[in-house]
């Protein structure tokens, strides 16, 4: 028999709650009732894998997707995905979504006024390597409207997923700029209780990997769990 080990639980403070009443749309998806805890076993935790072997020379190059050159700053983001010891996590799928620079989605029920850039699909996906890093070549979202409550905006964003052994296990978070004033306007942002976590979210300008004339550098760690673990916000 093979015993499974349960998850460890989160800090408390540290990761959104399932109802947070300035989010608007929690109100209508949040649990009403005391959520049932069922104990997995090895049936749930271990399966297929998602996609890691159907990525395409281009799927973490955004920038190379179309046939021609997508219209804003283009920038780098890497960063490592690792447990809550700081040991890599190794072939790990990372997904990306995200808008285009005029803050426009690649999706038929985003309505904003902005144009669509035909050269921006605004998605992409990576596998860590042995070190558990991660890197994309994308163009720096901007920010949109989004109708939460009076004149709300979004800031500039990131979504990212981490598929682990089985679909059980994925994860998604978002990642912020540094610097950005519409951060503490933002609920989706600012439903994480814990200052230090909630700061987690937000990503460092890194020069290293920065490219000359080319591209701005962004650095992105994501910890699955422990004290300095990333919260995970959808």
């Amino acid at each position: 028999m093979v015993d499974v080990v349960g998850y460890r639980r989160e800090i408390p403070g540290t990761q959104p709650a399932h109802l947070f009443p300035d989010y608007k749309s929690t109100v209508k998806r949040a649990p009403g009732k005391p959520l049932i805890q069922i104990p997995h076993t090895l049936t749930e935790v271990t399966g297929p894998l998602f996609g890691h072997n159907k990525l395409g020379p281009n799927d973490a190059d955004l920038t190379k997707q179309c046939a021609g050159a997508p219209i804003g700053e283009r920038m780098i983001l890497s960063g490592r995905v690792l447990d809550g010891d700081g040991k890599p996590v190794p072939n790990t799928l990372v997904e990306l979504w995200q808008c285009n620079s005029a803050g426009k989605y690649h999706h038929p029920v985003d309505t904003h006024d902005a144009p669509v850039d035909p050269n921006f699909t605004g998605a992409g996906r990576a596998l860590t390597n042995d070190k558990g890093e991660y890197r994309f070549v994308t163009i720096r979202p901007g920010e949109y409207p989004w109708g939460n409550h009076y004149n709300a905006w979004r800031p500039a964003h990131i979504h990212l997923s981490l598929f682990g052994p089985s679909y059980l296990t994925r994860l998604v978070t978002q990642m912020y700029f540094p610097g950005d004033p519409l951060l503490p306007l933002d609920p989706i942002f600012n439903c994480i209780p814990d200052e230090a976590a909630r700061n987690r979210l937000i990503c460092n300008f890194d020069i290293e990997t920065t490219i000359p004339q080319t591209a701005l550098g962004y650095k992105f760690d994501i910890v699955l769990r422990g004290r300095a673990a990333t919260p995970m916000v959808d």
